[in-house]
């Protein structure tokens, strides 16, 4: 017999006989030098040698913010509350279309404990210990637009944060359409907007 001379041809056929045989119909066959295209991959929160603390998870740099991010520049404190009620501005006017869309906005998160008129008679209002106050009475109806976010953005009470439900956009609408829930049954009310504003007014994609 034979032998094949030991050249990049022969080193060729042979790894192709070897990967043509296949005892397990499901092998992909011989791999060669996977380490070459098969690089290991790290799980959130798993241990990675690369790093001087082991941790796969890394924290931003300092400073940065992520694409497409608005900050809030009030921190959850008394004081982060009093700055913004006190300077923060809804950058959304308040056209018909706005408070529409705030409108349908809070029928979908807030309408089941403050009820549809925002009177704190929601359905689940009833199962709390103390259902909310009402937006156009004492207590809420002269709040502020940016203490509104500020509730939005860290909860109050028994009211949690929403800042994972809504994105900023929404929280902004959402303050316009509270605004004229505060109005109801005074003088200057503004409601009879939200209630003129067309249905189904929030815009898809």
């Amino acid at each position: 017999m034979k032998l094949l001379p030991i050249t990049g041809l022969g080193i060729y056929i042979a790894l192709s006989i070897t990967s043509c045989k296949r005892n397990n119909p499901d092998s992909s066959g011989v791999e060669y030098m996977p380490d070459m295209y098969r690089s290991p991959s790290y799980e959130d929160n798993s241990i990675n040698p690369l790093f001087a603390d082991s941790m796969t998870d890394r924290v931003p740099v300092k400073g940065t913010v992520p694409v497409g991010f608005t900050p809030f520049p009030f921190p959850n404190s008394p004081e982060g509350l009093a700055n913004a009620s006190q300077y923060w501005k809804d950058p959304f006017p308040a056209t018909p279309e706005v408070i529409a869309q705030g409108r349908d906005i809070f029928n979908i998160y807030c309408i089941h404990c403050h009820g549809a008129t925002g009177m704190g008679d929601g359905k689940v209002a009833a199962k709390l210990p103390g259902p909310p106050p009402p937006y156009s009475g004492a207590a809420l109806r002269n709040i502020t637009e940016g203490e509104i976010y500020y509730t939005l953005e860290y909860g109050k009470n028994l009211m949690g944060s929403h800042a994972g439900q809504l994105t900023v956009d929404e929280r902004c609408k959402l303050v316009r359409y509270v605004q004229t829930l505060q109005k109801l049954g005074q003088p200057s009310d503004t409601a009879k907007t939200a209630a003129a504003a067309p249905k189904d007014s929030i815009k898809k994609g």
